[in-house]
């Protein structure tokens, strides 16, 4: 007898279809899994029949061939045991077939049959919707995360035995209850700005940054607050929307990293990776590629604390993200393409020992300083959009320190920029200033005569490329913005400006 059950593979951010073809048939007893698959689900032979056997269902002696088709797609995780199950269970005729019809399996069994969680389950549930699928059978335990898909009818199970009776009569089947995830964002939760004393015009460029989604770079001598700072800008970014908190979820799910209880993440991804972190770690690796660290801080923030001590091969990986917000990984068994979205904070010190260019204090010597920073390339510089140089805060304003805003007034403000872009790019696919480009920049970005003047002189004396100049253009907007300027004035272009000046300084 023939069965077939419909199941998914992951495959980047990809979820593919794939049928699960079960045949048994007359001769030597064998078990034979063909289709292109990875050595963790032909083990799966395995799994099933001994699993099978301790709930005390004994398959036939016969030979049986379960196919997973297509077989031009590599088949790679555990989450085909429960589907293979099924499938290998009607082709037996242990089970009926019609209510399979219409449904999508995914699971992985444990050889007492229980039904164990698997990663990535929610970009499954989403594909399985868009394929018009009636129903999803997934394991017990990831019910709450697939219960985020709405429009479609998810059974968890715990166990094969559940399995088989859902099966067998679906109309009384009773499955466990879905429970709704409840949660609140935490923005109130970690560091504040209010511990920060001093250092208004980093803070400044914070707000800015936040506000237009805009990348940032802290520079100056250590202690003087550049992580103290960059850790605390998530606590001034606006709140998730709904469609950004499922974009992430699933990200997440397919990464195997969701937290456990509420399965959806409220609040933006701040990533911090050390510097040793390779290129790959960075990028997204494996023979079948993972999401890599840029694409878990997709609408969240990716922070590169002491960028100059990251290999520049590494650093480097940034240039494509940070211009298309996509990540392409090539292997040989395909292109996968990963999402990121994100806001680059980066922090260095200007030379090894941390204190050029005071010649008081700094060790280096010219050429160790210029191989320190020449970690960091001028094309990755110039996607860079605001630059902020941090000095040493005085003694007296940290004994007499006068108080410090706190992040919900900063982020009142950052939202309040953020509701004017909003309603500007309503009907386009653009969510913030950093993301204009083309006519748009033009069309959105209006000067005033003596603003014109300005960047026009700058642009010949400092020497900006085309890149360059769009950037400030963006900053220029957002600045406007937090004051509520439909117009881009002359002080707007100037503040812009004096963030782009730190890379003459320095490099």
């Amino acid at each position: 007898m023939f069965a077939s059950v419909l199941t998914a593979a992951i495959h980047g951010m990809e979820v593919s279809p794939i049928q699960v073809e079960a045949d048994v048939s007359d001769g030597l007893p064998s078990f034979i899994m063909v289709g292109y698959a990875a050595s963790q689900v032909k083990e799966a032979q395995d799994r099933v029949r001994t699993a099978l056997r301790n709930i005390g269902v004994n398959l036939p002696p016969k030979r049986i061939t379960v196919n997973l088709a297509p077989a031009d797609i590599r088949k790679d995780s555990s989450g085909f045991d429960l589907p293979v199950a099924v499938a290998v269970l009607a082709a037996a005729g242990l089970i009926g077939e019609k209510h399979l019809h219409g449904g999508m399996i995914m699971g992985e069994l444990s050889l007492s049959g229980e039904v164990q969680p698997i990663s990535g389950i929610l970009a499954r549930v989403i594909r399985a919707r868009e394929l018009g699928c009636t129903f999803c059978m997934i394991p017990e335990g990831n019910l709450r995360e697939a219960s985020l898909v709405k429009g479609m009818k998810v059974l968890g199970v715990k166990n094969l035995r559940e399995v088989m009776d859902y099966i067998a009569n679906p109309e009384v089947y009773v499955h466990p209850p879905q429970e709704e995830s409840e949660g609140s964002s935490s923005l109130n939760d970690g560091p504040d700005f209010s511990e920060v004393f001093g250092q208004e015009g980093a803070k400044r460029a914070a707000e800015i940054a936040a506000a237009g989604f805009h990348n940032l770079l802290f520079i100056g001598p250590p202690g003087v607050g550049k992580t103290m700072i960059a850790k605390r800008i998530p606590s001034i970014l606006p709140p998730l929307t709904f469609e950004e908190s499922l974009e992430i979820t699933k990200i997440y799910s397919i990464a195997g990293l969701l937290p456990e209880g509420d399965p959806l993440i409220r609040t933006r991804p701040f990533r911090s990776p050390h510097h040793t972190s390779t290129a790959q770690s960075l990028a997204g690796g494996g023979r079948i590629p993972r999401p890599g660290e840029i694409t878990l801080a997709h609408r969240g923030v990716l922070f590169l604390d002491e960028i100059a001590e990251f290999s520049r091969h590494t650093i480097e990986i940034l240039r494509q993200p940070l211009e298309e917000k996509f990540i392409c990984v090539s292997r040989a068994t395909g292109s996968y393409i990963f999402p990121a979205s994100f806001m680059l904070v980066a922090s260095t010190n200007p030379c090894p020992c941390g204190y050029y260019p005071n010649m008081e204090r700094c060790r280096c010597t010219q050429n160790e300083v210029h191989q320190y920073l020449g970690k960091i390339s001028q094309p990755l510089l110039d996607r860079i959009d605001l630059c902020a140089d941090i000095s040493e805060t005085p003694l007296e304003d940290i004994k007499n320190p006068l108080p410090a805003e706190p992040s919900a007034a900063i982020r009142e403000r950052v939202e309040k920029a953020r509701r004017i872009q909003t309603e500007r790019y309503r009907g386009t696919d653009i969510l913030n200033n950093s993301e204009l480009s083309g006519k748009l920049l033009d069309q959105h970005c209006v000067l005033t005569e003596d603003a014109w003047k300005l960047i026009h002189s700058a642009f010949d004396r400092m020497h900006l490329s085309m890149r360059s100049y769009h950037r400030i253009l963006k900053v220029s907007r957002t600045i406007a913005d937090l004051e509520g300027s439909g117009e881009i004035s002359c002080a707007h272009i100037a503040e812009a400006l004096s963030y782009r000046g730190l890379d003459r300084k320095y490099w």
